[in-house]
């Protein structure tokens, strides 16, 4: 099993990191680059290094310095629309924390990873002090999503179970004391 480090990602880590979004923007949702759903994938310096109360995480495996996996936490609430009015009124930006870009790469999955970046990016919220809520949301189609965040969070609302099936999406809220 290869060792990983957790840690703020650094401008030398955004190829590594970038690629690791895009490859699972493109594999696993199979939408590819999306540029109103993703300009933060292709700018994550000023979406995530830049502001203070934002923050890029990122695993290296240890062996050949690679970035594996990302987590990313920002401080915009769900914009309705797309998302539904209700959520976007309980998660308003400024007081929420976002959980945004948990990928890990298919041959580092099913080691921790994802639940240590989580672990750390709640922290990171914590430490703020000015965060409220902690708030995602994710597609349920991509394997082992909606188990994992059932695992970390609780269901706040479920796009499947709206009138017309909604955008598919869960939205979870994710305890700030975790």
């Amino acid at each position: 099993m290869s060792d990983y480090r957790i840690r703020a990602a650094t401008p030398g880590d955004l190829d590594g990191a970038r690629a690791v979004m895009l490859d699972t923007v493109y594999r696993d949702f199979g939408t590819g680059y999306v540029p109103h759903w993703h300009g933060d994938v292709i700018d994550p310096a000023s979406a995530y290094l830049a502001p203070a109360r934002h923050t890029l995480l990122v695993a290296v495996d240890e062996r050949d310095a690679s970035v594996v996996a990302t987590g990313a936490l920002d401080s915009r609430g769900p914009l309705h629309p797309p998302n539904p009015r209700q959520v976007a009124e309980r998660y308003p930006s400024g007081a929420t924390a976002q959980l945004r870009r948990v990928y890990v790469r298919p041959e580092h999955r099913r080691r921790g990873l994802a639940r240590r970046l989580v672990a750390e990016l709640l922290a990171f919220a914590a430490s703020d002090g000015g965060y409220r809520a902690v708030y995602l949301h994710t597609d349920p189609a991509v394997v082992g999503a909606e188990g994992f965040w059932r695992s970390l969070g609780k269901v706040v609302h479920d796009e499947r179970e709206d009138e017309g099936g909604g955008q598919s999406v869960m939205h979870f809220e994710v305890p700030l004391g975790r």
